[in-house]
């Protein structure tokens, strides 16, 4: 039997054992995985919820326009049933949202103004700030709010917690959310503590956010906010959706940790998920010390990694934020001690760069020309030209010096290093902060992946 609209393939998300990333854990973990809804995100059951309630109480009127500060994922279910009912959508965000984000919200029609993420809740420029001044002046609109929207939380409480009690046998001990809005962990929460007061409740938080500090101690400390990388969880103000009575515990978890784990999730697992998914995890080892053998641990993951194939899933764009821990060019330099760099000029006599090879054991040495890389000599290369002409000895570096060696970053990764060895060039060059010139070859390249 068909449906009658992509609205119906909402929620009724698979709920998938961990088995290779969790082994070493004492509990069974669970993934209520997320981006089986049609958006790819959670945030399309409380999208709904909320435009239909706001439908029920004549807060839009047909053919009007959605209008809702997001960080993309509440965007992206907002935009699909305006899709399917006949509204427009102006969104606004923040730029340190993934970029796919953005052109996923404007592949399905909606309008969407970047603002910074660097200013208070209340400049004017925030994305909060701007999507209520839009409400006021955009005829015929209705600003969501899903921070203060309690349909939010009731769509988790009508849909996501009867959805993992019934998965579960009613055997869960443990829900943890990476929270944002509260809508998912409060309206879960609520549910599942009904049916068992004992299921332990965690949140995960960013640094950078203030929502643990206020758990803790019920004060709003803005010394807490400072920017942060991890996306679509932590806030910088406490949203109405939170009732912190039904939640057990609070954990920060970084934003490298929580991207690195992302990505074990999907090389491990082999569910692609996005960067929350990553934290969430995260958090469960942070507080891995309190489970048993017998506990039943659900972890919600929200969205897709096609979110974040700009960011935590690109080698660069990690390298960059120092999230990868990956051997460099600087870290074989490091391993092997103090060593002098061998070169000659090309004024040198080919018999001095092979006495160089000799008494050190090497067959690549760079040709350095008033301090510019300009050649290279070669034991292979130097082999088939002595076999060719066997008085070349006496010839100068510059006669039969070959090509210049490679130039890389210090921190180039060792992986790509080998990108640049072949045949005919057997090392690489690279500088240090100081400027002196190192060399890595084939051979140290081997040596560093063989550890």
């Amino acid at each position: 039997m068909w449906l009658n609209n992509i609205l119906e393939t909402i929620g009724n998300t698979p709920l998938i054992k961990l088995n290779n990333i969790t082994k070493d854990l004492p509990s069974t973990v669970l993934a209520k995985v997320e981006y089986f809804n049609p958006g790819n995100s959670i945030k399309d059951r409380m999208a709904l919820k909320m435009l239909e309630v706001a439908e029920q109480e004549g807060k839009i009127k047909p053919g009007g326009t959605i209008i809702e500060g997001t960080s993309g994922n509440t965007g992206m279910g907002l935009a699909l049933a305006a899709v399917v009912k006949g509204y427009k959508c102006i969104f606004t965000t923040t730029d340190k949202q993934s970029k796919e984000k953005v052109d996923i919200l404007k592949a399905v029609g909606a309008e969407v103004i970047v603002c910074p993420t660097n200013v208070e809740p209340e400049d004017p420029r925030s994305y909060y700030s701007v999507s209520k001044r839009l409400a006021t002046e955009v005829p015929n609109s209705w600003y969501v709010n899903q921070y203060d929207n309690l349909a939010n939380r009731q769509a988790h409480y009508e849909q996501t917690g009867p959805e993992i009690w019934a998965q579960t046998e009613g055997k869960v001990t443990h829900l943890v959310v990476a929270t944002g809005t509260g809508g998912t962990i409060v309206g879960t929460a609520r549910y599942l503590k009904e049916k068992n007061p004992n299921i332990k409740v965690w949140a995960i938080d960013s640094y950078g956010s203030l929502l643990a500090k206020y758990f803790e101690t019920g004060e709003i400390d803005m010394n807490e906010v400072y920017p942060y990388i991890s996306e679509g969880f932590g806030e910088d103000f406490v949203p109405q959706n939170y009732d912190m009575s039904v939640i057990d515990a609070f954990t920060k978890v970084t934003d490298k940790d929580g991207a690195v784990m992302a990505r074990r999730i999907a090389k491990e697992e082999g569910l692609f998920c996005g960067y929350s998914a990553g934290s969430c995890l995260q958090g469960v080892f942070q507080l891995k010390d309190t489970l048993k053998p017998d506990d039943v641990v659900v972890c919600i993951f929200h969205d897709h990694g096609s979110r974040y194939v700009g960011k935590i899933y690109n080698d660069e764009w990690m390298l960059e934020r120092g999230f990868l821990d990956v051997k460099t060019f600087k870290d074989i330099i490091g391993g092997r001690g103090k060593q002098k760099l061998i070169s000659v000029t090309p004024d040198d006599t080919v018999e001095t760069a092979m006495e160089l090879m000799k008494k050190y054991d090497i067959e690549n040495v760079p040709v350095f020309e008033a301090g510019l890389n300009a050649g290279s000599i070669s034991a292979g290369g130097l082999f088939t030209k002595i076999m060719e002409s066997p008085d070349i000895k006496q010839k100068t570096v510059r006669d039969v010096m070959e090509k210049a060696y490679p130039e890389v970053a210090f921190n180039t990764p060792v992986e790509r290093l080998s990108g640049f060895i072949s045949k005919e060039n057997g090392a690489v060059l690279s500088k240090d902060d100081s400027g002196t010139y190192h060399i890595v070859t084939k051979y140290d390249i081997i040596r560093s992946l063989a550890k």
